[in-house]
């Protein structure tokens, strides 16, 4: 019986009424069954009892007539289920036909086959039985037997005569494996060696151990003691009673004496031997003393005998054949129900469907598969669902990693053992200017640029791993200088720290940043050390020179030649020019070296841009400036001094620039408020021939300039007054084309908090430079 789905209310009276009736089968068939045995186990105990036999004959020829008809019926009802189940192509109804018939095969074939020879043996036989052979081959059995135990038993006393001499000479001690290896060779039960007044001296075999064994009487010593040697058979005496057990008990005994060494003083010994007779032989003189009895009983009734065989026997054909073939068809259909559940349940899996399937309520070993294939499903069912849940949650793990790794500033690449590019993430590409994605798959040092870090970074991981075996370190950590072409202003290089480590199996992880900014701030701080000690050291003593120039031109002046006099003056002249700019130049050191922490209050950016203009323009006539500045934009925190010094700077550079590339358009400077309104945006534009890139890299570091005058302290200035205000400084060529038409700059403030500050800053603005 089977178990199957949930499917509604519609379909489970369907289900019971089979269900029914698949047990109503099953309980008739096994009803008729079991009286087609008891009829059976009646016939054969009448055949028996002749009387018996002759006086119920009829009645059970008849009962077992009706009950072979009911078998043939049933046959008969199941062989046309079969049929329709056949045509109408059910699942499984080919295997249920096929397991029927081999069943039906095996039972009625050997059936048949047993019937002809036990027909042809039973109507022969009888009339061999009762023949004058037959009686003389009886008696003559019967001589055979006895003579054959007689046999048996002058034999085993010969061999315990023997024994028995061999054993004179054998000391007491030395008796238990002496008579064990005796037993060994004889093949005996028990081998024993007693005294003359039944005491037991020694012992091996199934009796050993019994703690009061059965002594030889004293005429069978005395009767020993005269033939040296005597054998008998015990247990066939029992046949009468147990005759099923008498071969296992009988048995042959034979005792011998043991000769002692010396005179008449010793006192003899005897050795007993029991050795169990052949099964076989016992049996046989069993059997035909019993059939020896039977012959003599049944030649009395011969013909009823062969009646009887013959009737008993075919009755027993028919209900075996007919049992045989309705137990197939029961046993076949039981057999294939699970394996029909199993079928379905595995082509449902294969079709992909891991929902719950039919399970057999049997408690066999197929009952047990269809629930193991249940369970398999269920789990494989589970299994699916917590892989396709882990693979939503890696998915999402790995798109998580992928947006963390394409936002990261740092670099990250995997190379594998041979130091070939597995991966990376945009930042290398950022941070190494190479196009490292176009060389996945080949060695990093094969990247244009990157051939010594490539070998340089393959030697690291070669180190780590000698390292990690002799120190246990899992990392390197270098710093390493890239694309470092050119030199001084033209040096054009990156400054990046990498770090290494091991992964899990031979893959290898490079970590990197671009540490060129911080190498260029280390490199401002430096110039502002030197020129904090520049200014101390140059500024003082340029006074004295300049003072004792110009006194010597005063004490000299009318008191020489004329053309010398002209040459003093000349030479007065250029020392107290050039005291002069080394006077600026060391303002200048000054300045960038000590600039005053800016005090940061509400400004209006356009009026001090507005106020700058008044007097840079006037000044710097030669190269025009246009301004756009946003009406929107709200008070700015900045210091009024500082942010004058930012915007002259920007205007000077910006002119210059575009003074030297001949350039016509004019410098324009900008203000813009943002879209978010938080900040204000400071731009100045040139016409000139724009930055080359290595410069755009260190613009803001000191004295680094393209200008053949100067000392390269204007951006440097610009850039550390921005980071007193918070600001942010960006520095590009404007493109037109395709071609560079300029430089911008622009600086990027903070709105104030408290706009009330409009006038404060006005007056600021206003201050002269």
């Amino acid at each position: 019986m089977t178990q199957t789905q949930p499917g509604g209310l519609g379909a489970a009276p369907p289900r019971r009424r089979s269900r029914a009736r698949r047990w109503g089968v099953g309980v008739g068939a096994a009803a008729i069954t079991a009286l087609g045995l008891v009829l059976m186990f009646l016939l054969a105990q009448s055949t028996n009892n002749r009387d018996l036999y002759e006086q119920n004959y009829a009645r059970l020829f008849a009962v077992n007539v009706v009950v072979a008809s009911l078998l043939m019926l049933v046959l008969v009802w199941v062989a046309f289920r079969l049929t329709r189940r056949l045509r109408q192509g059910k699942f499984g109804s080919r295997l249920l036909i096929k397991l029927a018939a081999i069943f039906a095969l095996v039972g009625v074939v050997p059936g048949i086959l047993v019937y002809a020879v036990s027909y042809q043996f039973v109507a022969r036989s009888i009339e061999s039985w009762f023949d004058v052979k037959v009686e003389g081959a009886l008696d003559a059995g019967l001589n055979l037997g006895r003579a054959t135990l007689d046999s048996l038993s002058d034999d085993l006393a010969a061999k315990a005569r023997t024994a028995g001499n061999q054993l004179a000479n054998t000391p007491e001690t030395a008796l238990p494996v002496a008579l064990d290896r005796l037993r060994e060779q004889l093949g005996a039960n028990t081998v024993q060696v007693w005294t003359s007044n039944g005491q037991l001296v020694a012992s091996a075999g199934a009796l050993r151990f019994e703690l009061s064994p059965e002594r030889p009487s004293p005429q069978q010593l005395r009767q020993v003691r005269a033939d040296r040697a005597t054998a008998r058979i015990e247990g066939l005496d029992e046949t009468a009673e147990a005759p099923a057990t008498a071969s296992s008990r009988a048995v042959v005994k034979a005792m011998a004496l043991v000769p002692r060494p010396g005179f008449e003083l010793n006192e003899p010994r005897f050795l007993e031997i029991v050795q169990p007779l052949p099964p076989a032989i016992v049996a046989n003189a069993l059997a035909v003393q019993e059939a020896n009895r039977e012959y003599q009983e049944r030649a009395l009734a011969r013909d009823g005998l062969r009646r009887m065989y013959i009737g008993t026997l075919t009755l027993c054909l028919f209900l075996a054949v007919f049992g045989a073939v309705l137990l197939a068809v029961l046993f076949g259909n039981q057999l294939a129900r699970p394996l029909l559940v199993l079928a379905e349940g595995v082509r449902q899996v294969a079709a992909g469907d891991l929902r719950p399937t039919q399970v057999s309520r049997a408690r066999d070993e197929l009952g047990g598969l269809t629930r193991s294939f249940a369970e398999m499903t269920q789990q494989l069912a589970e299994a699916r669902a917590a892989v396709e849940q882990s693979m939503k949650q890696l998915d999402a793990a790995r798109a998580n990693l992928q947006t963390i790794l394409d936002n990261l500033t740092s670099g990250v690449i995997v190379l594998d053992a041979a130091g070939t590019v597995l991966s990376t993430n945009p930042g290398a590409t950022r941070v190494l200017r190479a196009p490292l994605a176009a060389y996945e798959g080949r060695p990093l040092a094969e990247v244009p640029g990157l051939a010594e870090f490539g070998l340089a970074v393959q030697r690291q991981f070669d180190e780590l791993e000698t390292d990690a075996r002799q120190h246990g370190l899992d990392h390197w950590q270098h710093a390493y200088e890239l694309h470092a072409a050119g030199t001084g202003v033209q040096r054009n290089a990156v400054n990046i720290v990498a770090r290494g480590a091991q992964l899990p199996g031979a893959a290898r992880l490079l970590v990197f940043d671009d540490i060129s900014e911080i190498v260029s701030a280390q490199r401002s701080q430096a110039w502002g050390e030197v020129a904090r000690r520049l200014a101390h050291e140059i500024k003082n003593p340029l006074t004295p020179i300049q003072l004792s120039a110009e006194r010597l031109e005063l004490k000299l002046t009318g008191k020489v030649a004329p053309t010398e006099e002209a040459v003093l003056h000349k030479s007065v002249r250029t020392i107290v020019e050039q005291v002069d700019a080394m006077k600026r130049l060391v303002n200048e050191f000054r300045d960038y070296a000590r600039l005053p922490a800016a005090e940061l209050k509400p400004l209006e950016l356009n009026a001090l841009v507005a106020d700058v203009l008044n007097l840079y323009a006037a000044e710097h006539a030669g190269v025009p400036v246009q301004t756009e500045l946003d009406p929107r934009c709200p008070p700015i925190r900045g210091d009024a001094q500082q942010l004058r010094q930012v915007i002259h700077n920007l205007l000077q550079n910006a002119q210059d620039a575009t003074e030297a590339a001949h350039g016509a358009s004019p410098v324009l400077i900008r203000t813009r408020l943002a879209d978010s309104g938080q900040r204000v945006r400071l731009v100045v534009q040139d016409g000139g021939h724009g930055f080359a890139e290595n410069i755009l890299q260190r613009a803001f570091e000191p004295y680094v300039t393209t200008k053949s005058k100067g000392t390269g302290l204007g951006l440097a200035v610009v850039k550390k007054i921005a980071d007193e205000h918070g600001a942010r400084v960006d520095l590009s060529n404007r493109m037109a084309d395709g071609e560079v038409v300029g430089a911008q700059v622009s600086l990027s403030f903070t709105v104030a908090a408290a706009p009330a500050g409009g006038n404060t800053a006005h007056s600021a603005a206003s201050s002269p430079a």
